[in-house]
């Protein structure tokens, strides 16, 4: 699987995601968070194996943003490789997300 997920305990979610993050993760990104019987109080999104990352990955971020409260959300990036994070850069969500 490409994208996998894991709740902690204390409410933490991470989604973890290998390989290209692009349109072809649509579902498995969103069912991630989807399924869930209730909000997680933060989410976690591991970019370490991520290899590429297109705009349709890039609004299915903002989607996830968006279903954990907009700008009182608690989404952040996690190892996060150069060159995802030049495309992260340029589209300024390092202004919209916690970026490491």
């Amino acid at each position: 699987m490409a994208v996998e997920s894991e709740l902690s305990q204390d409410g933490k979610l991470t989604i973890r995601v290998k390989g290209r993050f692009d349109f072809g993760r649509h579902m498995e990104f969103r069912g991630s968070y989807e399924r869930l019987q209730s909000v997680p109080r933060c989410v976690v999104v591991d970019l370490k194996e991520a290899t590429y990352l297109d705009s349709s990955a890039l609004g299915m971020l903002l989607l996830l943003r968006d279903h954990m409260g907009g700008d009182k959300s608690q989404v952040s990036m996690v190892n996060v490789g150069s060159d995802v994070r030049k495309i992260l850069a340029i589209s300024n969500f390092d202004k919209l997300f916690d970026i490491s």
